[in-house]
């Protein structure tokens, strides 16, 4: 999946700066993509020009002026277009794992360092997940929320978030468990 195509399915909740792209990118769409603002910026200057975005220019008093963009027909095409075909697999590329496969010719201590890290960025992102799904839910029941909310993709997709965040952290710990009761690396 191209990046763009996250941009486009994410505008549409409405116009948004770089900027806001950004913090969203940041904090709900980060459970299943990944973006750098950098990378953000130079995608929408991209998608501007080919037609898929417009942008606007937004005049702030005590602010820098910010552009902010929108959906144009082409780009809900380009997205209806993208949404129609059929998705790839997923596959996990995780330099973590290739560690993990290697912990018999290192100090497990390492791996097992690199573990914790892992599984506190894990809670971190469960907890953030969370608190999102909180105020989506607004206090309704999710079943009451599925079947009357004007928009689902964006819950679903966070859903789908919070269930792997809450594998990963069960794996995390038990990898853990497992080096640990091993010890000291053997020669």
């Amino acid at each position: 999946m191209a990046l763009r195509n996250a941009i486009l399915a994410t505008l549409l909740d409405g116009e948004s700066s770089g900027y806001d792209l950004a913090k969203t990118f940041d904090g709900s769409i980060a459970n299943f993509w990944m973006a750098a603002p950098q990378q953000l910026y130079r995608e929408l200057e991209r998608m501007e020009a080919d037609g898929l975005v417009e942008a606007r220019l937004v005049e702030q008093a005590k602010r820098p002026n910010k552009r902010v963009f929108q959906l144009t027909p082409a780009g809900v095409d380009a997205l209806r277009a993208f949404a129609a075909q059929e998705a790839k697999p997923s596959a996990i590329r995780d330099d973590l794992l290739v560690q993990v496969q290697a912990v018999d010719i290192v100090e497990p201590d390492l791996v097992s360092g690199h573990l914790v890290e892992r599984l506190a960025i894990a809670r971190e992102r469960l907890q953030r997940f969370e608190q999102l799904r909180d105020r989506l839910l607004d206090g309704r029941e999710e079943d009451s929320f599925l079947h009357t909310a004007t928009r689902i993709g964006p819950y679903l997709t966070l859903r789908r978030g919070i269930t792997f965040e809450r594998e990963n952290i069960e794996w995390f710990a038990w990898a853990i468990r497992v080096l640990d009761a091993r010890g000291p690396a053997c020669d």
